[in-house]
């Protein structure tokens, strides 16, 4: 059996092991926004019955403003790990190509399905035989980004050997102009993944949209089962969406901004990332995360690169100096 992926976000077992409670820890391990957004007033009929249809259309009509899909309706789903998992379902011959290193659930769900994956790093490795290319894009955990005239050269590539291109645009809010979303409508053999979670700071919301041509997303929609978005998230996300999200942007930016300084002011080497987290590299890694959780502040290391931590944004300046001052203090 495939080995579970650990990602970031374990608290508890962190807290379980280096002492201190699970509030009291700050936790840098993922890449969501720190700083949740308020909340609006949720009709209780939300609440009281099951997600009525005009509740999917508000939010499906937010999300194509949001996103600019054009004339696609995005398809509201229970986070985007709820369709990796039916990802499989997709390919009916031939293998999958994954460009690595990235989010490890996409190898795990096809590997568990029986399908042969392969993890390539360039376009030039791909073949006739990948029925599905899997780009993350921005990339986590290192935040590479295949421009958008590339995505849709491979798209065309693949739709002419019968293929699907999917990308996930997860960490894609901060920066649109880099979304391939605007050109879906052109792209038939083309699936975007987006999360709602991370730019909002929601993740407990268990909220993502599928963007792709109508027989596709019927069929993730049929796979999924009636009412798989709750009514709350479905009136959360309509309301966030349809607002001006300018300055959870410039919140975003101006705290990557301060981890960047505090990283450079503990020379730390930033080697990739995105808006919502940085990646370091450095040779003492090990040696920085257990002294990061002795003082009871958990970043994300890896076992495919012992050399890599991970940190995700901290929510305000206070946290800041206390990230600056546990690797000062590992420094000396």
């Amino acid at each position: 059996m495939t080995t579970r992926i650990v990602h970031g976000g374990g608290i508890t077992a962190a807290a379980r092991q280096y002492g201190g409670r699970p509030e009291e820890w700050l936790d840098l391990s993922t890449g969501i926004n720190p700083n949740p957004m308020t909340l609006p007033e949720i009709p209780v009929a939300a609440w009281h019955r099951l997600p009525d249809q005009h509740l999917q259309e508000r939010a499906r009509e937010a999300a194509r403003s949001y996103y600019r899909s054009g004339d696609i309706l995005p398809l509201p789903v229970p986070g985007t790990q709820s369709v990796i998992q039916l990802l499989p379902k997709l390919v009916t011959g031939g293998r999958v190509a994954i460009f690595s290193p990235t989010y490890g659930e996409y190898a795990r769900a096809f590997t568990l399905a029986g399908l042969q994956v392969r993890q390539v790093s360039t376009i030039a490795e791909l073949t006739v035989d990948d029925r599905l290319v899997v780009a993350v894009n921005p990339n986590n955990p290192d935040g590479r980004v295949l421009p958008i005239e590339q995505l849709r050269e491979l798209h065309a590539r693949q739709r002419e050997r019968g293929g699907i291109l999917l990308v996930d645009e997860a960490f894609g809010d901060v920066e649109p102009v880099a979304s391939v979303a605007p050109f879906a409508a052109s792209m038939p053999n083309l699936i975007i993944f987006r999360s709602f979670g991370k730019f909002f700071g929601l993740a407990g919301l268990r909220l993502g949209f599928v963007i792709a041509e109508a027989s596709i997303m019927t069929r993730f929609e049929d796979w999924l089962g009636p009412w798989a978005v709750s009514g709350p998230a479905l009136s959360i996300a309509a309301f966030l969406m349809e607002s001006d999200t300018s300055a959870i942007r410039n919140r975003i930016l101006q705290r990557h901004s301060a981890l960047e300084a505090v990283l450079q002011r503990s020379k730390l080497h930033v080697v990739g990332g995105t808006a919502l987290f940085a990646l370091v590299a450095d040779d003492r890694a090990e040696g920085i995360y257990t002294h990061l959780c002795r003082h009871h502040i958990l970043v994300r290391k890896f076992d495919y690169a012992r050399n890599w931590l991970r940190f995700g944004l901290a929510p305000d300046e206070a946290a800041d100096e206390r990230l600056a001052g546990v690797l000062e203090d590992y420094s000396t």
